[in-house]
Parts: structure tokens; sequence; C-alpha cells
């Protein structure tokens, strides 16, 4: 084995799917929350002046705040979609902090040894993530709460196996053959748990399979004290995933459309961020 954790007897293990229930070590979730008050999440908005809503369709602000590390695939650029969306969809983000690199070795050790050769890319490596953030939207003025802790059914078409890590409440979580929401049509569900890892890839997780988080526990009453405005979190998760280097570009060389759409986010990220500060300001 070329990782370190001593894989536990309750562990799961199917092919093309792993889960490890209490995969984070209680100091390492303490350094990632401590972490995670650093950082200003943002709320996006589905769509853009280059990028409307298609027909029929509508602007919306996305359901939860977010952050990405190592590529920031920002919603209203149509995110990553190989083979034909690859262009002008991964903009160049932070970088890991030292914990997550650390606990991300350990990961991509399991998912060599624990999944199929031909399954993973020959240069994968979890190198973007997208961070979540679950629980319920506050409005401003009337204090009103409205629980948005879910997401319907969709795939990760990054290549390649996908790795989560899930902090707070646990999380519903289902693998469905197709859109239509019939009991008959799921393939496999499970709670995942505070701390734990789960891996799935392969063509029928990954590839055929659709996924969705179908609701998030609320039995703590308690949210995490994160700098998210009119929200309040309950549960947090890291998805990480495989983009290959090429792909990934500065923001600089993003059409002049492109940088035009995505520039309020880019100026609201630099306020905190001497990543985002930088990119601004190169030529």
């Amino acid at each position: 084995m070329n990782y370190h954790r001593k894989i536990k007897k309750e562990i799961l293990r199917k092919d093309g799917l792993f889960y490890h229930p209490t995969f984070v070590k209680k100091s390492e979730r303490e350094e990632i929350i401590e972490w995670l008050k650093t950082l200003r999440p943002i709320w996006e908005m589905r769509y853009s002046q280059h990028n409307p809503p298609p027909e029929g369709d509508e602007q919306r602000q996305l359901l939860r705040p977010v952050y990405w590390l190592g590529n920031w695939q920002f919603a209203c650029l149509n995110y990553y979609h190989p083979p034909k969306g690859i262009h002008n969809r991964c903009v160049r983000g932070e970088d890991y902090p030292s914990v997550l690199k650390k606990l991300l070795k350990t990961i991509e050790g399991i998912t060599k040894t624990q999944f199929k050769r031909q399954d993973v890319p020959k240069d994968w490596t979890l190198n973007t993530c997208l961070i979540n953030f679950y629980g319920s939207s506050v409005d401003p003025v009337t204090g009103k709460k409205t629980d948005t802790a879910r997401v319907g059914d969709h795939k990760d078409f990054e290549l390649g196996p996908v790795a989560s890590i899930s902090f707070g409440e646990r999380a519903f979580f289902q693998f469905v053959m197709g859109k239509k929401d019939l009991k008959n049509n799921i393939l496999y569900e499970q709670w995942l748990d505070d701390s734990s890892l789960q891996i799935f890839g392969g063509d029928l997780y990954k590839d055929r399979a659709f996924h969705r988080v179908q609701r998030v526990e609320n039995k703590l009453k308690k949210s995490f004290d994160l700098n998210v405005e009119n929200f309040e979190t309950r549960r947090i998760n890291f998805t990480f995933r495989y983009v290959p280097k090429e792909h990934i570009i500065e923001y600089k060389f993003l059409p002049l459309e492109l940088q035009s759409d995505i520039n309020p986010y880019m100026q609201e990220l630099a306020i905190y961020s001497e990543h985002f500060a930088r990119a601004l300001t190169q030529k």
C-alpha cells in the first residue's frame, strides 16, 4: 500500500465506490475548519451577459455560496464539461493549504490502489476542489430562513475518480440511473458522515449514473462560524476532481467578453485574496 492510513473493516469498498466514515482525524478537522474561517465564499449567478439563460429558463442565484481551489469554474462560464466544454472554463485559483495537500496524497494513494487502472487517467491528480456550503439562506431584511441543503441530479464530468470530504451534519447521498425521480432508478444510497471520505469512479458510478444530495440533517442545530453572508452553514463538502493543466487558464488570457462576465466575482474575491488581486493586475 502506498498510503499511510490503515483501512478498517467497516469501510465500504465496491467496484467503483469507496467510503471511509472517519477518514479525517480530529486535529486535521480542526485545522481545516480554522482555515475555512479565512475564506470569503461568494454567491454566484448561473448566467451572465455573454452566457444568457436558454429559452424557457431565467437568471438565478445558486442555492449556496461556494469557493474553489486549484481553478475556479465560474457558473456563468458553464463549468468544465469535456470533451467539448474544455476551453475558457477553468480560471486558475488558489493553491491548497498544507493540511489538504497532506490528505490528498493519501486519497490519491487509496484511489490508485482501490480502483481499476483503466479508470484512473495517466496524469490524474486531484488538482481542483469545489467547496460547497450547505444550509439555509437567510433573508437579510426579514431574517426568514430557507433550507437549500440539497443538490439535484448531475454528473461531475472531470476525468477520472472524484473524491469528497464532508464536515458537519450528515448528508443523504444517492446514485441514480437517469434523471426521472422514480424509486426504482436508485442505484445506491448512503449517508455521508462528518469527517468521512467518499471516492467514486468508473463506468457505472462516474460515467453512467447521476448523483445527488437529497437532504442534509439538522439534528445538531449547530452552524459553522464562517464568513458567509446571509447563510447558516451546517454542512461543508470538499469535492476534489482532476482537470488537465493545459485546460486551466489565467484570467488575463480569457476572451475579453468572458473577463467582463466574471470581473465582478474576481473583484469581490480580490478584496481578501492576494491571488485574485494579482490576477486582476496581470497584463
